[in-house]
Formats: structure tokens, sequence, C-alpha cells
């Protein structure tokens, strides 16, 4: 998304973390949406659990049919692809090489 339709969307954060938790409540979900932050690249939506797939469509939808978005420009929404979650569950993690006993 292009700067100035990032900063329109940014405008109403608050109402759209309201209509997405509603969405999400409607389906049953146990996924609620803490905050919208902008990045240079477009916009991140936290939640407070990892989202299932239907989650992200219903947060991919809610996008795509905002006033100030460009359909063209909207990438489908992911998850981060890190490998710190071996770190908050508890798994020990050795990077290559440095074993110890």
């Amino acid at each position: 998304m292009g700067n100035e339709k990032i900063a329109k969307f940014m405008k109403n954060s608050a109402i759209h973390v309201t209509n997405l938790n509603r969405n999400l409540k409607n389906t049953k979900s146990e996924v609620l949406v803490d905050f919208i932050c902008s990045n240079p690249v477009g916009i991140t939506v936290v939640t407070n659990k990892v989202s299932l797939p239907s989650d992200l469509l219903i947060i991919e939808n809610y996008v795509k049919n905002s006033e100030s978005i460009d359909l063209s420009q909207v990438d489908s929404p992911r998850l981060p692809q890190s490998k710190s979650y071996l770190k908050i569950i508890g798994i020990l993690f050795f990077p290559h090489g440095n074993l110890q006993d």
C-alpha cells in the first residue's frame, strides 16, 4: 500500500480494531485484534493468539473492503516466519556448531 493509503487507514485504526474484533467474534473465533500499526511496507495487525487461516481470511476481507484501500495493493495476510518462537515455548535452540556438552 502507498503511504497515503496507509495514513488514511491508520487514521481510523481504533474503529478498524473494533470492527475486526466484532467480525471475529461473530464467527466464534478466540482470536482478537490487539492493535494495528503501520510500517514502510504496509500495515501489521497484531492479535492476541496465533491466527487460523479462517481468521486471516476474515482480516483480509475486512481490509480489502475498507473504503481507503486499493485492492490491487493488498497482499494476502501471513504469519511471521521466525525461529524466535523456539525460545518462547522453551525448546532449546543451538545454532549450528555451538553445541555444548
